[in-house]
């Protein structure tokens, strides 16, 4: 992975939503854009496109699209989704794990299952990427340990009623896979030192919530627009953040593997809680970095655009980055939403400002013990927008530097190297050899 290269733009534009986006709203509340928009996307950093709180009563507006934006549907929102993981050129086997789940209808299905449309029911919907590190077997395990545990997590939780309690789940279904993997991974010593990020997305009305650890990724096309709507994790993107790395001297950067938290490689994890409110013929696509870190985002674009069909289009992407390099595992899942219960399509020829990276904000009371770090559980007039994982230190980019010391969280290489596998053998070879000469001469 240190030899992939990097998207021209990888930082998606950052919001902090003002109220919490909760099921009984009933006004917009303004927000403002806190960083730089994402590739390709002029963001109005004025934009008063907030969800509605339940706190406040409804605010007047001018226009018959604010209207529209408050409207409460009850109307069917449908769903074509399909998923596919591939071991890549260069692995020997595959660490990428994905889930694909209907809760209401308690099913789920897998890599290889086929394209499936689903209703939205009250249980909502569950889409998870997990990459798993750890070398040999074991980040295999840890990704499949996160699946498994996110889907029964949720499952137990399904109904979950409104999107803020769905939003809960999100959070402590990832805290309690991470709890889980790090036992694993304790009492297990063919396990030792495993992980996994892992990208969630959900939804029980046109609010989708994405749950994030880790450098996988979750984008939504509308229109012609692409805007990554998940934020890395990564040394690379938080060096790019603080300023301290340009995109080109990022697509060279030789620590660009590392991460900066993994589900299972710590006792406590901080969740990037997320959200984007759908429109008819939105887009979701949620990738691991064997596919990111092969393809740029205008080449991502091109391809959904161009390709109506979900299975195709995830078919050609993975292709793509086989052709490529194919240097690591690739995984991916889209999903393309309709019915009358979402808004009516964006302005082709117009992106639209609304769709950015934006967190979401729980209403007070609801972290109930939870370690995450998001903006719902800061007070509004003290939150700081900094990345969740943050830079100790001013510093200049130095050959030398050792991040070790720079970075206040633990470094997690997601790519092994061969190196201990050359060790082995090596190791292997001398003993035969050593046996062979005191047995024969």
């Amino acid at each position: 992975m240190s030899e992939r290269p990097r998207e021209e733009s990888p930082e998606p534009a950052t919001a902090l939503a003002d109220g919490p986006p909760s099921d009984d709203e009933g006004a917009d509340e303004g927000r403002e854009a806190l960083s730089d928009p994402a590739p390709d996307v002029a963001v109005d950093e004025d934009a008063s496109d907030a969800p509605p709180s339940s706190e406040d009563p409804p605010a007047s507006e001018d226009t018959d699209e604010a209207e529209e934006d408050e409207e409460e549907t009850s109307d069917a929102i449908r769903m074509t989704v399909f998923g596919l993981t591939d071991v890549g050129q260069i692995r020997e086997h595959n660490e990428d794990n994905l889930i694909l789940a209907d809760l209401s209808s308690r099913t789920s299905w897998r890599d290889g299952a086929g394209k499936r449309d689903v209703e939205l029911d009250e249980g909502g919907l569950l889409l998870v990427v997990c990459d798993g590190m750890g070398g040999a077997a074991a980040g295999e395990v840890a990704s499949q340990l996160a699946t498994d545990i996110i889907f029964e997590r949720m499952l137990a939780r399904s109904g979950h009623g409104s999107r803020d309690k769905l939003a809960l789940d999100i959070v402590q279904a990832l805290e309690i896979a991470g709890t889980r993997i790090l036992e694993e991974s304790t009492n297990n010593r063919a396990c030792r030192g495993m992980g996994t990020t892992a990208t969630v997305a959900a939804l029980v009305d046109d609010y989708l919530l994405l749950g994030q650890v880790g450098d996988s990724r979750a984008y939504i096309l509308r229109g012609e627009q692409l805007v990554q709507v998940t934020r890395d994790q990564s040394l690379v993107n938080q060096l790019i953040e603080a300023g301290q790395l340009t995109e080109e001297e990022a697509e060279n950067f030789e620590h660009s593997n590392i991460i900066l938290q993994a589900l299972g490689t710590a006792e406590a994890v901080q969740v990037d809680l997320t959200f984007a409110r759908l429109r008819q013929g939105d887009v979701l696509m949620m990738c691991s970095d064997g596919l990111s870190g092969m393809i740029r985002n205008n080449e991502i674009r091109d391809t959904l655009v161009h390709v109506d069909d979900v299975e195709e289009a995830c078919r050609v992407l993975v292709d793509d980055a086989n052709q490529a390099g194919g240097h690591d595992n690739i995984t991916i899942i889209c999903a393309q939403f309709d019915g009358e219960g979402l808004r009516p399509p964006h302005d082709p020829d117009e992106d639209d400002p609304e769709l950015r990276y934006t967190k979401y904000k729980l209403p007070p009371g609801m972290d109930s013990g939870a370690t995450l770090r998001t903006g719902a559980l800061f007070d509004e007039d003290t939150y700081d927008d900094t990345p969740s994982i943050e830079i100790t230190g001013e510093f200049e980019i130095d050959p030398e530097t050792n991040w070790e010391d720079l970075l206040d969280p633990p470094l997690i290489p997601k790519d092994q190297g061969p190196i201990p596998n050359v060790v082995i053998w090596v190791a292997v070879f001398v003993l035969a050899f050593a046996l062979y000469y005191f047995l024969f001469y």
